[in-house]
């Protein structure tokens, strides 16, 4: 088996530093994927991304064993996981998960018959198109199912979702969050970090790694104190866009 470097670093105590990509680029990929960062997270939820545009920003990613790839399905479907997961996918972030019952569909498409209801193929990348010996009673043990908390009826369900067998992690979407809990656009407001960082907190108590998306250098700080264990500092399309902005800037007061 091929095995899940993000899903084993998990379990080593140290925090993982990850970049978001929504720029759905082979060659974006490849300027990031050199960059240093534990992990990637290859999104599909909000960006055009598909499985076709996915596949070529996989490809380039396997050359930079440093990083490890995770991708976000669009939904919480299960013939997106499946697509996914032939491609050689290991890592999925499930979004908009609000419930046990949800967590269990999740980790359910993960999973061939019986334990769940992945559609079988042997002539896919993630078989290496056949070569990996053992693949289907394997496959299992090198996924790495997260799911993600974004409302407050997810943070409701918090310790029911972790204790979903197969459930490897939790993560926590600041920005929906605020807008469920009626922060709006404020994920900076004190309330808004506080509520993130308990999150964090009961995730770790129930015995799960804790995962974060912000930009926020101040949640960033007490996330890290909080001991989040997977930690994405930007997006792509964000840095590219502030940066083109703050260049041009620079110009002007030549």
């Amino acid at each position: 088996m091929i095995t899940n470097a993000f899903k084993a670093a998990l379990t080593r105590g140290k925090t993982q530093f990850g970049l978001w990509s929504t720029l759905s680029s082979g060659l974006t990929t490849e300027v990031i994927a050199g960059a240093g960062y534990d992990w990637m997270l290859l999104d599909t939820e909000h960006s055009p991304a598909d499985p076709l545009t996915v596949l070529p920003q996989l490809q380039v990613i396997a050359g930079y064993p440093s990083v490890s790839p995770v991708v976000r399905p669009a939904a919480n479907d299960p013939v997106l996981i499946k697509r996914f997961l032939d491609l050689g996918a290991q890592s999925l972030l499930i979004p908009y998960v609000q419930t046990r019952e949800e967590a269990e569909a999740a980790v359910a498409a993960t999973r061939y018959p019986p334990e769940g209801i992945r559609g079988v193929s042997a002539l896919t990348r993630a078989t290496r198109f056949g070569r990996v010996p053992g693949y289907f009673d394997h496959a299992a043990e090198e996924i790495c199912t997260v799911i993600q908390i974004e409302t407050g009826a997810a943070l409701d369900a918090l310790e029911d979702i972790a204790a979903v067998p197969g459930v490897d992690a939790l993560f926590v979407g600041p920005a929906d969050l605020a807008a469920s809990l009626g922060y709006g656009a404020e994920q900076t407001h004190d309330d808004m970090r506080a509520a993130v960082l308990d999150a964090l907190r009961r995730i770790r108590a129930a015995g799960k790694p804790a995962g974060l998306l912000t930009g926020d250098p101040v949640l960033q700080s007490k996330a890290l104190a909080a001991g989040v264990d997977f930690l994405a500092v930007g997006v792509d399309a964000g840095i590219l866009a502030r940066g083109a902005e703050s260049l041009l800037k620079s110009a002007r007061t030549l």
